[in-house]
């Protein structure tokens, strides 16, 4: 079958500066692919957060050497094992492919991507909005910002994180979790603060611990009250039994694992282990925010307000209807 392709750089702007334990970034470099085939196009989208190996280029490159080697049928189980198995790495890259595909398929098939996979759409689990670290006013902005959210989601790791959630806490009673992006280094003082932080209600606590410190976490796993759910520490289908013993949950990114069809093994996987599951993203338009949000009657919870936080998302909006991201 005949295909065309074109790649599209952006920068997606955030609205204000993001900081979190990592560093702070006025925006994410994205490449965006339009992929057409019997007068339908579909979109793909790979984030590229700078504190990830791939790069625009990087992407550019796969993409282009992908399509030349690649031979399109109307077989869905086809393209995407031809995909995966396309050379090692290059998830973004393998991502913005896979979400295209889906999008393709489900457009020719003339339903949704959560019915091309055998999903529901309902129940729906809350969908956070992200607070990222930053001083007191700036934070109670944010509070009003989340109005209509049922859960937000702060970022911490940093000086002032007591202060940043007594901030949230004396502005909204709407319920928090935390990701700490693996900034706090001792396992004794991650306690201390989970602690704390239990005693104000706090729903989980997001990789606290740098992803190498294993038994520094699996410690901290024996003794926390609260859920940890690891990001940092799982990328991959192979990274979940390494991990299954000392989180309590994971977070599935698109962009960390290749696509919808390998984040949808990782919540398989996950479940058959009985953990918990956060759909999760990079700062991503529309296009990847609403590829993953395909799986979200599978989570637990789901982290997809990325449009919300940006300036210039190159694409409609997604609807969230109280605090519910819409399928």
């Amino acid at each position: 079958m005949d295909f065309k392709y074109r790649l599209q750089n952006h920068f997606l702007k955030f609205k204000t500066p993001f900081a979190i334990a990592h560093g702070t970034r006025d925006g994410t470099d994205i490449v965006l692919l339009y992929f057409t085939a019997e007068n339908i196009t579909a979109i793909g989208e790979a984030s590229l957060p700078p504190y990830l190996i791939e790069t625009k280029e990087s992407v550019h490159e796969f993409i282009n050497s992908f399509f030349n080697d690649f031979k399109f049928t109307a077989d869905l189980n086809h393209c995407l094992d031809y995909l995966q198995q396309y050379k090692s790495g290059n998830y973004a890259a393998k991502a913005c492919i896979d979400i295209a595909f889906h999008n393709w398929f489900a457009s020719y098939k003339h339903i949704s991507v959560w019915q091309l996979l055998g999903l529901k759409n309902t129940p729906l689990p809350p969908c956070t909005y992200t607070i990222a670290m930053g001083a007191p006013d700036l934070i109670r902005q944010k509070v009003k910002e989340a109005a209509g959210f049922r859960m937000i989601k702060v970022k911490l790791g940093g000086e002032h994180d007591k202060q940043i959630i007594d901030t949230i806490i004396d502005s909204t009673d709407t319920p928090l979790c935390v990701d700490v992006n693996q900034g706090w280094k001792d396992p004794d003082f991650a306690l201390d603060m989970i602690n704390w932080l239990a005693e104000r209600k706090i729903v989980f606590v997001e990789q606290p611990l740098p992803k190498s410190d294993k038994n520094g976490q699996q410690w901290l796993f024996n003794k926390s009250p609260l859920p940890i759910i690891a990001d940092e520490a799982v990328q991959t289908i192979d990274d979940i039994d390494a991990v299954k013993d000392f989180y309590h949950g994971i977070n599935v990114k698109l962009m960390k694992c290749g696509g919808i069809s390998p984040g949808l093994a990782m919540i398989q996987k996950a479940k058959s282990y009985h953990k918990m599951v956060l759909i999760g993203s990079m700062s991503e338009t529309s296009c990847g925010i609403m590829a993953a949000a395909q799986l979200s009657s599978l989570a637990n919870w789901v982290d997809l307000d990325g449009p919300l936080l940006a300036s210039n998302n190159p694409f409609e909006n997604v609807n969230y209807e109280n605090g519910v991201l819409q399928i």
